[in-house]
């Protein structure tokens, strides 16, 4: 990336830039977040894959107006997300790369979701968070984020799809960090379509996996389980963990990104639910999770909290709300996790 691109998109940093012009840029930031979600919703930076194109060819690709798709990628250009090159050509810079659907680490789906109508309309309600501390989306929508999936299929596909992504973001972390080999049965709590347990299984071919979750989401397993070579050593069962039981037997529980996504009393009922599964057993649960970082300490979990906040009602949350959420819910930590980063949190029954 060449040093103008760098500090095209670094625009909090350049000298040039008052403060006031950083506090309005920030302000707007949402033009920016629109612009994104849009060039990935075209699926634009697939179409540069094999290197620049003009905006008239991109244009005829994805199906957009040539005028308008050019002034978003310019824009796009100046947060270093594609660059312009001479003759109104485009390319794909290391931020974009991020956008194409061919990587095993892009983000595309989870951009998408972010972007997407249903979640980001919830911001629009903001302040009805922060007046009454309850999301935003409630009150825009007149239901909560869950029953909104429920009710809309198409934005729980791209829900699911978004947790798939981060489930490939994240799972390789996880693998490295944990020694899933101790647990001879494992089950994946709120698992979506099965990714993280088949990569486990999939590492650990002596290991057995359930996978637990909304039976919409679980009727959907099936396909990529096969295509991992792993359906045979896993039992799907479709249930909600606020009225269902959780399957019994297994060595340890795995929650994965899950906690953060309901208010605590909530997670406390989880956490009861599992360590009901558990009973007089020696299992182990594994809370898979972000630890949020102490004072002005740099953490993305901190931006991340306000989604949880706004949209689903759910928090990031620090070592010490860690701590007093799991004893509420029959649990003690049982290790030192890694604080400001995602973190592994095992956890023995109380």
């Amino acid at each position: 990336m060449t040093q103008e691109t760098q500090a095209a998109y670094s625009f909090v940093d350049r000298p040039d830039v008052s403060l006031r012009q950083r506090l309005m840029l920030l302000a707007n930031g949402q033009r920016f977040s629109a612009v994104v979600y849009a060039l990935a919703e075209l699926n634009v930076a697939d179409q540069l894959i094999k290197g620049p194109r003009t905006v008239t060819e991109l244009a005829d690709a994805v199906g957009a107006d040539e005028a308008a798709l050019y002034r978003m990628l310019r824009c796009a250009a100046l947060l270093g997300v594609f660059q312009e090159l001479d003759g109104r050509q485009f390319a794909l810079t290391p931020i974009a790369e991020g956008l194409r659907t061919d990587l095993p680490d892009g983000v595309r789906d989870a951009v998408l979701l972010d972007g997407s109508g249903f979640f980001w309309g919830s911001f629009g309600s903001i302040l009805h968070s922060a007046r009454t501390g309850h999301p935003g989306f409630d009150a825009a929508n007149g239901m909560s984020f869950w029953e909104y999936l429920q009710a809309n299929p198409e934005a729980g596909e791209v829900f699911d799809d978004a947790m798939t992504t981060i489930s490939r973001r994240l799972g390789g972390l996880y693998l490295d960090r944990v020694d899933f080999s101790r647990f001879p049965v494992l089950a994946d709590v709120g698992g979506g379509r099965g990714y993280f347990l088949a990569e486990i299984l999939r590492r650990h071919p002596g290991i057995r996996g359930v996978l637990f979750d909304r039976p919409q989401v679980t009727d959907t397993a099936g396909e990529l389980l096969g295509e991992r070579e792993v359906a045979e050593r896993v039992d799907v069962v479709g249930g909600d963990f606020f009225t269902d039981p959780i399957p019994a037997g297994c060595d340890a529980y795995v929650l994965k990104t899950v906690l953060h996504d309901w208010p605590d009393d909530k997670a406390v009922e989880i956490l009861r639910r599992i360590r009901e599964a558990i009973g007089d057993s020696a299992g182990r649960l594994l809370v898979l999770e972000q630890v949020v970082a102490p004072g002005n300490t740099w953490d993305t979990a901190k931006f991340l909290d306000v989604d949880m906040l706004v949209v689903m009602g759910g928090r990031e949350r620090n070592l010490d709300e860690w701590r007093e959420l799991l004893a509420a819910g029959g649990f003690e930590l049982d290790c030192e996790p890694a604080v400001g980063d995602w973190a592994v949190l095992e956890c023995k029954p109380r």
